[in-house]
């Protein structure tokens, strides 16, 4: 099975996001001929003297009235090297909180630049926003090198601006590369209009990217989804607990510590939808069976008895704030980390981040929509949870509405 990468789009309006993966689709041949039937019908109904790509993406009709993107879209497409899931995110600085969402699960960020215009605000809060979310990987895409002549000083003073500005953050792996989404120039195959550039095509850079390391395969975590009893016949005393693994590698005889209870036990057999294996790593969703027949239920945590998870009710989160109502101190809000989900209180707002300068403002009272900023929290029962920079799966959480269900942030535990 080929390996899966997530890449997630960013950017500023009009930068090319959805142009460029409309492009990839199209070059790797991912597109069924009614798909391009009907992206060819309506650029010629909305008078395009071309066939925009980016209609393949912006499926909205506001999105096609307006030509830009609202919503996040993912399309998957797969070459005999890998599998990939891009999701295609906003450029609006109010449809922040699509971008987190997107961005949020991602293996790499593709940030487009329009070579005309270089660095804006919006191409340095979309970075900063992929340093706090942990991406690890990142592509500097300075697009529309077309309509610059595919001019080499303008490219090489983007990629030294950016630089300077990614220095401030934590991003370990930038690769920058000059292309035309609209042409296809450094897409999917190197182009002759860019004879001083050394380096890669970004397909090929895509599938050859080294994403295994990126994992946390040192600190076995596994929240426990649901407890599998068939009660049948065939399978009259099978006790399995599902889930995915969001850290380390499990093999039977290993054993184990299950959380909050603390006991102990042992790794008898992991169970797949084609049979048992001997090992599970991220991100496999797998069964895991026991020793011993232990009180586990859906929140609980398996770990290794001398290396568990951070187990407490008190929480330091960063947290990127998605709806008008503005988040204050005391509020009483839905928490949902791993599998468990527990009722909390806004115990402090430290401070908010002001993107453009990343200074901190620690007057602030409140968080409004699209705002990040940090928060202090105390759950009414205990969580089982790593820093998020040392497992992006067990150290994050979302902040739910209680009385209607509805995701008011995302939160890093710092």
């Amino acid at each position: 099975m080929a390996e899966l990468l997530r890449v997630a789009t960013a950017g500023s309006v009009d930068d090319g996001k959805s142009t460029l993966i409309g492009r990839l689709l199209y070059d790797t041949k991912s597109l069924f001929s009614d798909q391009l039937a009907a992206v060819e019908r309506t650029s010629r109904e909305r008078g395009d003297g071309y066939v925009d790509l980016a209609l393949l993406t912006d499926g909205l009709r506001a999105e096609r009235e307006q030509g830009i993107t609202i919503d996040v879209a993912y399309r998957y497409f797969a070459t005999p090297r890998r599998s990939f899931i891009l999701a295609d995110t906003p450029g609006h600085v109010q449809y922040t909180r699509n971008m987190v969402t997107g961005a949020s699960t991602a293996d790499l960020a593709l940030l487009l630049v329009d070579a005309r215009k270089g660095v804006v605000e919006q191409t340095r809060r979309h970075a900063f926003l992929t340093s706090l979310l942990r991406v690890p990987h990142l592509v500097l895409c300075v697009n529309k090198m077309d309509l610059v002549d595919f001019d080499r000083d303008v490219f090489e003073k983007i990629k030294e601006e950016f630089r300077h500005f990614a220095a401030k953050l934590e991003i370990v792996d930038v690769t920058t590369i000059p292309i035309s989404a609209l042409g296809g120039d450094n897409v999917v195959s190197r182009s002759p209009s860019t004879p001083w550039y050394g380096g890669s095509s970004l397909l090929h850079h895509l599938e050859e990217l080294h994403i295994a390391s990126d994992r946390n395969l040192i600190d076995v975590r596994f929240p426990v989804q649901w407890v599998v009893r068939p009660r049948n016949d065939d399978l009259h005393d099978y006790r399995g607990y599902a889930g995915q693994v969001a850290g380390g590698v499990l093999k039977p005889g290993d054993e184990v510590v299950v959380l909050p209870s603390g006991l102990t036990t042992r790794i008898v057999g992991i169970d797949t939808f084609d049979g048992p294996v001997d090992e599970a790593f991220p991100p496999m969703s797998v069964t895991i069976r026991l020793e011993d027949d232990l009180d586990v239920s859906r929140g609980d945590m398996i770990a290794r008895p001398m290396n568990q998870p951070t187990v407490g009710q008190e929480l330091n989160l960063m947290v990127s704030w998605m709806v008008d109502a503005p988040l204050r101190r005391r509020a009483r809000i839905g928490i949902k980390h791993t599998t468990r989900s527990v009722r909390a209180m806004v115990t402090d707002i430290c401070y908010r981040v002001d993107i453009d300068t990343l200074h901190r403002d620690e007057t602030v009272e409140t968080l409004g929509l699209n705002d990040i900023g940090r928060i202090a929290l105390r759950t009414t029962s205990p969580l089982c949870y790593d820093l998020y920079r040392r497992n992006r799966n067990t150290g994050s959480v979302l902040l739910i509405d209680e009385s209607t269900g509805t995701t008011l942030g995302a939160g890093m535990i710092i």
